[in-house]
């Protein structure tokens, strides 16, 4: 349930401001009678499914990080701390990332990554290479 939450509480926030959004809306006098029971329960299915949905989408998602690391395979992870065009990290074990829970973590970084914000890397080592390569030749550029 403490998954749950911390997954989807910005969602159900959300949800909640729709159905107080409804319950005004249909609680008005110009409005037809029994369309507060027909409003709440359109508005309140509908966010309970899309909640529902994206809870298991995200699980799942989560679940196959989780096993595409542990084979080793590379993950991206987006890094809202540097607001640079390239926001996203890759992480691997090889690279000495770890985790605790639902986080990738490396004592060698200044932050923690959230599972559910990452995704299996599809590219390959040989494009991270070129990436680096470019990378420092504009770098050089600049100088």
């Amino acid at each position: 349930m403490e998954r749950f939450i911390e997954l989807e509480l910005a969602f159900m926030v959300v949800g909640a401001f729709f159905l107080a959004i409804t319950a005004f809306v249909t609680s008005r006098d110009f409005v037809p009678k029994g369309s507060f029971k027909t409003g709440m329960s359109v508005v309140g299915g509908f966010v309970v499914f899309m909640i529902l949905t994206h809870y298991y989408v995200t699980t799942s998602r989560i679940a196959e990080v989780k096993e595409s690391f542990y084979e080793g395979e590379i993950i991206i992870c987006e890094n809202k701390m540097r607001r640079t065009i390239a926001r996203s990290v890759l992480l691997s074990l090889k690279l000495g990332w770890d985790t605790e829970g639902d986080l990738f973590t490396n004592p060698n970084y200044e932050r923690d990554f959230h599972i559910s914000r990452c995704l299996k890397w599809i590219g390959n080592e040989e494009q991270i290479e070129s990436e680096k390569n470019d990378r420092f030749d504009l770098d050089k550029e600049k100088v």
